[in-house]
Formats: C-alpha cells, sequence, structure tokens
C-alpha cells in the first residue's frame, strides 16, 4: 500500500509517540468532526464524539497495521463509535442543515451531489447553495444509519468503495447497494425541490 505521511505518523502513535498523535488530530480533526455532525445533527455533540473517536485511535493504535489505510482505519473506528451512539440515544438529523462545521455550504453541498434533475442546467430551475444544503439534509434524515455512513465516506470524504467496505466491515457489494440507494435518494429529494414540487426546509 501506499506509504504516506499518515501511515507513518500511525505508526509513531503505536510507538507512543504523542507528537504524531497530535498532528494526525489536528490533519484530521475537521473530516471526523463533517461525519459525526451529519449523525447527530448537533455541532457540539459531534465535536464530542469526535474528541471520544480519536480517544479510541490513541487506544487501539497498536491494532493499526500499515496494510490499511490510515484513513479506513480511522473510519472504522468514526463508524463503529457513531453507529453505537445511535444505538444507545434518539437522535433526529437536522435536515434543514446539512451543513457540518467549518464547511463551506456550497462546496460541502456540492460534493455530495452529482446527480442534478433533467432540468437542472436551466437557469430557472438551479439550485442556490443553501437550496441544495437543505436538500441533501433532509435527504440524508431519511437514510438509515448504514446508508448515511456509506454515503458521506463516498460522497463527502471521496473514499473508495473497498475502503467504505473495510470501515463499514461489509462486502464492496454491501457497500455499492448502500450509496446507491442513498444516492437515489439525495437525487428524487434534488429534483423534487427543483421541479417546486417539495419545500426547501419541509419536515425540518
Amino acid at each position: 500500500m501506499e506509504w504516506d505521511p499518515d501511515t507513518q505518523a500511525m505508526l509513531k502513535v503505536a510507538a507512543g509517540d504523542k507528537q504524531a498523535f497530535a498532528w494526525l488530530f489536528d490533519r484530521h480533526h475537521a473530516s471526523v468532526a463533517r461525519f459525526a455532525f451529519r449523525f447527530v445533527g448537533d455541532p457540539a455533540r459531534a465535536e464530542e464524539l469526535t474528541q471520544d473517536i480519536f480517544v479510541k485511535l490513541y487506544r487501539h493504535a497498536r491494532a493499526y497495521k500499515p496494510t490499511a489505510k490510515f484513513k479506513t482505519f480511522l473510519f472504522r473506528v468514526a463508524t463503529n463509535h457513531c453507529l453505537n451512539e445511535m444505538r444507545r440515544g434518539e437522535y433526529r438529523v437536522a435536515r434543514s442543515l446539512v451543513k457540518a462545521p467549518d464547511a463551506d455550504a456550497d462546496e460541502d453541498a456540492a460534493g455530495a451531489v452529482e446527480m442534478p434533475g433533467p432540468d437542472g442546467d436551466r437557469p430557472d430551475q438551479a439550485l442556490s447553495g443553501r437550496e441544495l444544503e437543505a436538500a441533501v439534509g433532509a435527504a440524508l434524515g431519511d437514510l438509515s444509519d448504514r446508508e448515511r455512513a456509506a454515503f458521506t465516506m463516498c460522497r463527502f470524504e471521496g473514499m473508495a468503495y473497498r475502503d467504505i467496505a473495510e470501515a463499514l466491515e461489509a462486502s464492496e457489494a454491501a457497500v455499492k447497494s448502500l450509496i446507491h440507494r442513498a444516492t437515489l435518494a439525495v437525487a428524487r429529494r434534488i429534483e423534487a425541490l427543483q421541479a417546486g414540487t417539495v419545500p426547501a426546509r419541509s419536515r425540518a
């Protein structure tokens, strides 16, 4: 596998290097916080989960093997923690707020949406960043926890199916199915908004 700075840093963490851990935390904190936010819909709670995730990462550092990408290992820990949190508590994802902490609304939403409706290129049908953000947020709120996790890793974090499968401890076929269902749900929501049949902040 590719021998990148993250891999080298994580091996140092496994050997007890706290400075290497601080470096990884600074480097990946924002993406983990965004990931957690899309489960709980609350920035403060997402930050708490992020801190918990990095504590777990540190405690399980010795389990890390350089045969797995660091980001895959990180998101396996993050996914398991968030899914366990969802099972323990009752959360209602803020459907009108897909924007995660420290993320630009237009860029964040656009990263998840590559499937505009048939009239998406018409000026009168174009969605503003806030409308798109609300539509994606509403769709994410309707997904199952595993669909949301797979879709977020794929569309927002740019992870490959193979890496998502490792993070979710599932087959690539299962991951493709999760992402396909989630993508269709998001696309339907956006098309409905473009057609004017669903208010951007409905059911918020």
